[in-house]
């Protein structure tokens, strides 16, 4: 049954990652994620239902459009294998509970939100403040002990985030970190609470100064025209701060204890 359920997730996730290329794609531009259906970014041709099978399409049309020939973003295929092995691991993480559908909408959130971001330098509120009500419920389900983990999730991701917003502005005379990362901390505090949004802004900090540091030695963060996304980089540390949070915020407790 284990091996069913793996390839059951798997599916579900790769279905549901092409899904999300529809929401990365049309979201920032204000388009419908119903209709029209699939079509080629390209030509615009619609897509047939045999070639927009998640994962092989992309590999059987070698990447590129039946129709006009011309070469689809690898991120199509990226999103949709990334989401596949994200719906894995969170059912091998937390198996057939309760947790697991929340989990699985977590992690296509912040696979959208990460894309988005990093391919239109924005994270749209149309999903981070449903997220945060959406995670409100969840946690109101679980009893108010878990809501009142919530609610202090949201006061430390984006009240974190805020106050560094603010000393960032000070010292740098500009904007460090947008409107869109302080309610994206939020919304991962709303859903897993203080002790895990924590651990996600310590990640972040570590990830996206180091990323920073690469893009801006190789002279990339040219073509983002200077600036470089933080979505991309809370996106995945929420990812793993949700699996090892605990052992990260004990770490740091430690560290400020002694």
């Amino acid at each position: 049954m284990t091996l069913f359920y793996s390839a059951l997730f798997f599916v579900l996730g790769a279905v549901v990652g092409s899904f999300l290329n529809v929401c990365i794609s049309r979201i920032p531009r204000g388009e419908s994620i119903v209709s029209p259906g699939s079509q080629c970014p390209k030509c615009g041709c619609r897509i047939k239902p045999y070639d927009n099978i998640p994962i092989l399409s992309y590999v059987r049309l070698k990447g590129r459009c039946r129709n006009c020939g011309e070469a689809i973003d690898l991120r199509y295929w990226t999103v949709e294998v990334l989401t596949a092995l994200l719906f894995l691991i969170f059912y091998w993480r937390l198996g057939l509970s309760y947790t697991l559908p929340v989990g699985l909408l977590f992690a296509a959130i912040m696979i959208a939100v990460g894309f988005i971001d990093l391919g239109s330098k924005i994270i749209p509120n149309v999903i981070t403040i449903p997220g945060i009500a959406v995670a409100l419920v969840f946690s109101g389900l679980r009893g108010s002990s878990s809501l009142g983990n919530s609610i202090l999730g949201i006061a430390v991701g984006g009240g974190g985030l805020l106050a560094v917003a603010g000393l960032g502005s000070i010292v740098f005379d500009k904007e460090s970190v947008g409107g869109g990362d302080i309610k994206l901390a939020a919304m991962i505090g709303a859903f897993w609470g203080w002790k895990i949004v924590l651990a996600t802004l310590l990640l972040s900090f570590l990830s996206g100064g180091i990323g920073g540091i690469v893009l801006l030695s190789t002279k990339k963060a040219v073509k983002v025209q200077g600036v470089i996304p933080f979505g991309p980089f809370i996106a995945a540390s929420a990812i793993l701060a949700l699996f090892y949070g605990q052992d990260i915020v004990n770490l740091y407790l430690s560290c400020l204890s002694g």
